[in-house]
């Protein structure tokens, strides 16, 4: 029988030492060089870790888990995408889970990092971090990097957006086109993105000497369907010249309502998304939309594991990840 390959023919493909082929897949801090050029050549080769003896060895998985509300959202799959290659080029497998913005299933999670299945979690509260949360997190056996906001002084990895300042870039912009009836389409507002919005949106109008009109802000939930059932509220009652959808998914169904009404975009209403999701070029007209930072949330919120992973002493590091707006036809028309 053909012997397998093993870490010296990886270390004569790879062209490195012995010692740094067995650092790499055993997960141990190297040069991203020295990792890239490992896995490449334990790729090329065929080479299969036997887990279970790399595990009991190393007292590590080589699994991280991500748990997010909703695995078919663009944003997490913006994560996802970003996520994944940096936690496989330092030798680890990704765990999806959905949680459905389900506090009661975010903290189970949580509480399943004792069983030892993963070496680490990324988690996106829909809701935000709860005290019971923060009970958890703070004797968390395993590393844990949050997307999101927590309380300040929590002693965990963060990496956030700034939606706030995402949706003031949003207003000044339609203000600057000359609107002044802009209206809200927002997700709950027992959401951490909800409730972000929600105060935003006010701050900004007061900043533009705009008057709040409760008739122009609709709360509906983050999908295209309740985007447009909450377009429909809205319209039945005011006239916006604008609208400024809480994410994507919102506007899409914003745009499908606006359609029916013969409304024209963004001649009668300019309509402004949030994410800057693939969507927004997908759509028609191409949409205006407030970039989160999605794909370098994850990113980071990946490197931080990492970090933490290999050294757990470290204090906890905030990330915040700047917001920038991507002007399209449906605010400034056709190029």
């Amino acid at each position: 029988m053909a012997q397998g390959p093993t870490i010296t023919t990886i270390a004569a493909r790879a062209g490195v030492s012995i010692a740094s082929v067995s650092r790499v897949l055993n997960g141990l801090p190297t040069r991203e060089e020295t990792v890239r050029k490992v896995m490449a050549a334990a790729d090329e080769l065929g080479y299969v870790p036997n887990a279970v003896a790399r595990s009991l060895k190393s007292n590590r998985t080589y699994q991280v888990a991500f748990a997010m509300a909703d695995i078919g959202n663009p944003t997490y799959v913006a994560m996802v995408r970003e996520i994944q290659p940096v936690l496989k080029a330092a030798g680890y497998r990704l765990v999806l889970h959905s949680t459905d913005g389900d506090v009661d299933d975010e903290l189970d999670v949580l509480r399943r990092l004792g069983e030892r299945y993963v070496d680490g979690l990324i988690i996106s509260p829909l809701r935000g971090v709860a005290q019971r949360h923060l009970d958890l997190l703070t004797s968390a056996p395993a590393p844990v990097v949050v997307i999101g906001s927590v309380p300040e002084g929590t002693p965990v990895d963060n990496v956030r957006a700034d939606s706030r300042a995402g949706v003031r870039l949003a207003l000044e912009h339609l203000h600057g086109l000359g609107r002044r009836r802009i209206g809200l389409l927002n997700g709950p507002l027992d959401t951490v993105p909800g409730a972000a919005r929600a105060a935003a949106y006010t701050d900004a109008l007061a900043s533009l000497g705009l008057p709040y009109d409760p008739d122009l802000v609709e709360v509906g939930d983050f999908y295209r369907a309740e985007g447009a059932h909450a377009a429909r509220r809205l319209l039945e009652r005011a006239r916006p010249d604008a609208l400024l959808c809480a994410n994507d998914l919102i506007a899409l169904g914003a745009l499908d309502v606006l359609r029916e009404e013969r409304l024209r975009v963004p001649e009668d209403v300019a309509l402004v998304g949030m994410d800057d999701t693939e969507l927004a070029t997908a759509a028609w007209p191409t949409l205006t939309s407030v970039g989160l930072g999605s794909a370098e949330r994850g990113r980071r919120a990946a490197e931080l594991l990492l970090d933490r992973l290999n050294d757990g002493a470290a204090a906890p590091r905030i990330v915040t990840v700047e917001p920038t707006l991507a002007v399209r036809a449906s605010t400034e028309g056709a190029p």
